[in-house]
């Protein structure tokens, strides 16, 4: 495997051709970067924020979409939800305005054994990049392979958990926040 970081990893969508999935199993992150905008999340102040710290994902988002490549993320999470999955309910909003299709999954809905134990990104049914971070919690990059096994198996994985997901404003709909 590859670790690729920064600009190599954002490479992976800017030469994606048709679609780019991002899996993600953890309940909660640690990213530094976040740290603030969560802290005011939970202060009250989320009002606040003006999202500038998303700002290059966001435009690497809409960049890819524009290409007409497809960007879709599943998030598998534990109900009741951690402070930490109710602020993402919210940044959301951010994210699917830039182009993304983000779906929910109630963890209690899947069986564990059906499911990576590691976040990942599938681009264009080709390869895998297995997020990686540091002890700390920042994100260190992707760990990238072209393994057919590992490649088919990240798709089964996909579409399971696509296919029983919700989408995002369904399940606010619903009464998940």
């Amino acid at each position: 495997m590859l670790l690729l970081q920064d600009e190599g990893f954002d490479n992976l969508l800017r030469d994606c051709k048709r679609e780019a999935f991002h899996l993600e199993v953890k309940d909660t992150y640690e990213t530094p970067e976040e740290t603030d905008p969560f802290r005011n999340f939970l202060e009250g102040r989320s009002g606040e924020d003006d999202y500038g710290w998303l700002r290059g994902w966001l435009d690497l988002v809409q960049e890819t979409t524009a290409r007409g490549v497809r960007v879709r993320r599943a998030r598998v999470v534990t109900v009741p939800h951690t402070d930490y999955t109710r602020w993402l309910l919210e940044v959301s909003h951010q994210n699917i305005a830039a182009g993304e299709e983000i779906r929910y999954l109630s963890r209690h809905l899947i069986d564990a054994d059906r499911l990576t134990a590691d976040d990942w990104w599938l681009f264009d049914d080709e390869s895998v990049a297995f997020t990686v971070f540091e002890p700390a919690g920042r994100w260190a990059g992707g760990a990238l392979t072209t393994d057919r096994r590992i490649v088919n198996y990240i798709r089964e994985v996909r579409d399971l958990v696509w296919e029983a997901a919700i989408p995002h404003a369904d399940y606010l709909a619903r009464g998940n926040r």
